[in-house]
């Protein structure tokens, strides 16, 4: 059952699809959509993807948010962190993961290492008991390109500050309870994505996450999120990606 344009805030963006598969107890995974923070909506042409994941007893929470031109930087990851936050208090789930494709998947990386944006909802973002897992697909572990338009900057400059998931990288206060994180990346990604990706889970390994709780995925002969829609033996590919992931 899908139950569409449930309202997670007061603003008209705040908008998501629930895809529940049913069960009280089931695994509940939060998701972000691509599209740069100016495009994009939350079907994005994942839905059969969730269809499938809920065959698979694991519900979804696909979600909206505030974009550009509207929108500034941070207010897509307070929508971000503020959609968590609703999803947990309102949406039944044994536990419950987060994650995001693109700009879906920069918007985790922000929720993830940047502990202040949960932390306003009483959320320990590093805490397994809270969130069991972080799906990041193709994200920007640098400061986002649209945010350097944003600043009247050349977009495709690399710059590490408070807008970069990779500037919050530190030694864990407790490593043993850290969530499950997963990176996804295409060979032929976006100019740069490969390489920062690699950088933030080598600088995340650097300063002591466990190995087991890091996997870096590596999708050999394909485009940014180009996976996403392919269907092999007539499944979605993404779906047992995430499946995977969520059961591991």
């Amino acid at each position: 059952m899908v139950k569409r344009d449930l309202s997670y805030g007061a603003l008209p963006e705040q908008k998501l699809d629930f895809y529940d598969c049913g069960k009280h107890d089931a695994p509940l995974f939060v998701f972000f959509h691509g599209g740069g923070m100016e495009a994009g909506n939350k079907g994005n042409g994942d839905e059969r993807a969730f269809l499938e994941l809920n065959e698979s007893g694991i519900s979804v929470a696909a979600a909206d948010y505030r974009m550009y031109p509207s929108a500034k930087f941070p207010d897509f990851v307070e929508d971000a962190a503020l959609c968590v936050a609703w999803c947990r208090d309102n949406l039944p789930h044994s536990i419950l993961t987060v994650g995001g494709s693109s700009a879906g998947g920069y918007l985790s990386m922000m929720l993830a290492f940047n502990g202040r944006y949960l932390e306003k909802y009483g959320i320990d973002s590093y805490d397994r008991t809270q969130i069991a897992g972080y799906f990041f697909d193709a994200g920007q572990p640098t400061t986002h390109f649209n945010v350097l338009r944003e600043r009247g900057l050349d977009t495709r400059l690399v710059r590490v500050d408070e807008a970069a998931p990779l500037y919050f990288i530190e030694e864990p206060k407790s490593p043993e309870t850290l969530p499950n994180y997963e990176f996804v990346v295409a060979d032929n990604d976006m100019a740069g994505r490969l390489e920062q990706t690699e950088l933030l889970c080598r600088t995340m390994f650097h300063v002591g996450y466990p190995d087991e709780c890091v996997t870096f995925t590596y999708m050999e002969g394909y485009t940014h999120t180009g996976y996403c829609g392919v269907v092999k033996d007539g499944r979605s590919l993404y779906a047992d990606m995430i499946r995977n992931f969520i059961t591991r």
